[in-house]
């Protein structure tokens, strides 16, 4: 006989309603019976466990940067970073998701500030993670031991179980984001996490311009043979720099008013961070692009499963996901929840980009559903 010496959480009222059984005591006797045994029939919970589509549990939101950075910047002159918190990383979290610290049910994302001369000790996890850099420089990341400069523009992933920290040699602090699968991992228990050093080397101190990963991965189409036949699940080029990323932006949309077929839609061009080992995802997990809306241009509406999160790289516009209309600005990041319509459009100028364009950093967890047959999108003509 099994131990049941746990209270049973099932609880079985009769309800009425079109696909329930007629009421009865006989009915009200058996589900009695599943509520002792934690049995729960599917005609009871069918309507909410497979509904005709998919019904978001996240919301769509908008966290202005304007109101980030200053309580970020209130955390470094509060909170020490250092063991136990680990890192001064401030997680946005979605309304509707019980206070968990989760932008969406399978998405985090973070606000990290490192004040002067601060560290941010090793440690690993099974986690893929990446960090984005909107605004400043003066930071370092180190991968296994590699010190990674961070600067505008940057994207710097960093997959699984990779010992990583940072320190800021300089005398300014340093905001960025941090973007990760932690609740995807939390939701399947599947999640390792081990400390590592507290203090690093003089040798991983130096500050180089370049990490040794990007003398070695950052040649498109340029493989070293030693790896040529043994791809790796996720990137080992520990940094995408603007200035690469803002030229393929730029000839996407030349080319595009030269006649050439090169854009995802008009006046929208569109770069997918890649594994130069597989040609795959930067990260198993997640899916990460930058997008260049030119002044005036539109995206058609659309909804995915899956949800993605936004950040505003430079530029202004507008932005519909779902009942909600915001205007956006340079560091704003908005959610974008599963099968929920969206649409952008660019109203960017000179005056507040560098391009003249809206540009938005993504990253969603379209790989998860890709890999089980479960992602599907629509476009609205």
């Amino acid at each position: 006989m099994p131990d049941n010496t746990l209270p049973s959480p099932v609880k079985l009222p009769v309800i009425e309603g079109p696909t329930q059984p007629a009421p009865s005591p006989e009915l009200a006797d058996l589900y009695r019976g599943f509520e002792q045994e934690m049995l729960i029939p599917l005609w009871y919970e069918i309507g909410d466990l497979m509904p005709g589509k998919p019904q978001a549990k996240a919301a769509p939101w908008l966290w202005k940067w304007s109101d980030l950075l200053p309580l970020a910047e209130q955390a470094g002159d509060i909170v020490q970073v250092g063991r136990g918190g680990e890192r001064r990383a401030i997680a946005l979290a979605n309304p509707t998701l019980g206070g968990r610290p989760y932008i969406s049910p399978t998405l985090w994302c973070a606000i990290q500030y490192l004040g002067p001369g601060e560290d941010a000790p090793y440690h690993r996890h099974t986690q893929n993670a990446f960090r984005f850099v909107v605004e400043g420089e003066g930071v370092w990341t180190l991968v296994n031991g590699d010190p990674i400069p961070m600067r505008r523009g940057d994207f710097l992933p960093q997959g699984t179980w990779n010992w990583h920290g940072h320190f800021n040699p300089t005398d300014q602090p340093m905001a960025w984001i941090d973007g990760l699968d932690i609740p995807f991992q939390y939701a399947t228990d599947s999640t390792f996490f081990e400390f590592g050093p507290e203090q690093f080397t003089d040798e991983e101190r130096t500050t180089p311009q370049q990490s040794r990963s990007e003398r070695l991965w950052q040649y498109g189409g340029l493989t070293p043979e030693k790896y040529a036949a043994q791809p790796i699940p996720f990137s080992p080029l520990f940094a995408y720099r603007w200035a690469n990323t803002d030229a393929a932006l730029t000839q996407q949309l030349a080319m595009e008013a030269e006649g050439h077929d090169v854009t995802v839609e008009p006046g929208h061009a569109a770069v997918r961070y890649t594994n130069p080992t597989n040609a795959g995802d930067v990260l198993p997990t997640i899916r990460t692009s930058i997008h260049r809306l030119r002044k005036g241009a539109a995206t058609a509406p659309r909804r995915e499963v899956g949800s993605s999160v936004f950040q505003v790289f430079d530029g202004a516009g507008k932005v519909s996901v779902g009942d909600r209309t915001w205007s956006v600005t340079r560091g704003d990041i908005f959610v974008v929840p599963s099968w929920t319509t969206f649409s952008i459009s660019s109203e960017a100028s000179a005056s507040d980009s560098d391009s003249g364009a809206l540009d938005l950093f993504r990253f969603a967890d379209t790989p998860i559903f890709e890999k089980l047959d479960l992602y599907r999108s629509e476009i609205d003509a």
